[in-house]
């Protein structure tokens, strides 16, 4: 028998954790905005140090010269940048200690569901790898495919995540009302999720182009990054509009079958909210000279989509009684 108490402060502890990766998520994509993805170009020092200068003059003056024999040419010190990014290694890093300690408290299962402690011990070795890739990513130079691998892992460590902390929730998610779902409902969802996914994908490859529209631009003139967008780009574009009527049709099939304040309600409601503002970011992007602010916010929700439309999915696969 499983301590209520320790349950609810695994549940607490875990939620906590996702909020936290979704944090580092955001952070990553203001350092990915803003260019300061090499304000750090070792790791895991910062420019050889454990905490980073304040200013160029407590470097090296040939540091110059020592950073282009690593392969980092045109390397320049900038006191902004550096900061972004080591803030950004802080928050992973105080991240990675709340995923150890969540694995630790999933301890509590294995003599209940030992499924629950084996996914957070995947996703704390997850976490590792995810550690390492990051200095990859750092170590090529901040090659796209290496940054896009980078955040679709961070997406599945909180898909694992969520999996994680609804499964040890399953006797009270078992009581949500899920006798109306039909099969056509559960098929809209599982390619509503297909689609979330397909326009990340999407997504990340904008993104590699933007990085190199950024580039050429030294990340400014902002302005006119849209003249050279990809096709691709108008393609991820229009589909936005296929995935909100499909999700719109999901939130609306949930509000008309469930009650005022009911868990599968406010995560409709919810996600109806996260599209729409993913929207409004990309709208900002596309016609406002794409401002730095709304790149991390545009990646946070589609992010944030995915996860709120994986829960839907582990709820009602739960209360149908069906295991997820």
């Amino acid at each position: 028998m499983i301590d209520p108490l320790a349950a609810a402060r695994f549940r607490r502890l875990g939620t906590l954790t996702i909020f936290a990766v979704y944090f580092v998520i955001l952070v990553g994509g203001i350092v990915r905005a803003s260019g300061a993805g090499m304000g750090c170009p070792d790791w895991p020092t910062c420019f050889g140090q454990w905490v980073p200068p304040t200013d160029e003059a407590q470097l090296p003056a040939n540091y110059h010269e020592i950073y282009a024999q690593r392969g980092y040419e045109n390397t320049t010190f900038n006191p902004v940048k550096t900061w972004t990014e080591y803030t950004n290694r802080l928050i992973g890093a105080s991240t990675g200690l709340l995923i150890l300690l969540t694995a630790w408290a999933s301890r509590i299962y294995l003599k209940g569901d030992k499924g629950i402690f084996y996914l957070a011990v995947t996703v704390f070795l997850l976490v590792g790898f995810q550690g390492w890739l990051g200095s990859a990513v750092v170590a090529s130079n901040l090659k796209p495919l290496m940054i896009t691998l980078h955040m679709l892992l961070a997406l599945g460590i909180v898909a694992l995540l969520i999996y994680a902390i609804a499964r040890s929730q399953q006797p009270l998610l078992a009581q949500l009302d899920g006798g109306w779902q039909t099969p056509r409902f559960a098929l809209v969802l599982k390619i509503a999720i297909g689609m979330t996914l397909l326009q990340v994908a999407m997504g990340t490859q904008v993104r590699e182009s933007v990085d190199f529209i950024a580039h050429q631009h030294s990340y400014i003139d902002r302005q006119f990054w849209r003249d050279s967008f990809p096709i691709i780009f108008y393609v991820h574009r229009s589909f936005s509009s296929v995935i909100l009527f499909t999700n719109l049709w999901l939130a609306w099939q949930i509000v008309a079958h469930t009650s005022p304040g009911s868990l599968l309600r406010r995560m409709a409601y919810a996600l109806c909210v996260l599209i729409v503002t993913a929207i409004l970011a990309g709208v900002s992007l596309d016609r406002l000279g794409f401002p730095a602010a709304a790149q991390p916010l545009h990646l946070l929700m589609a992010n944030l989509i995915f996860g709120a439309q994986f829960f839907i999915w582990i709820c009602l696969k739960y209360a149908s009684g069906r295991p997820a």
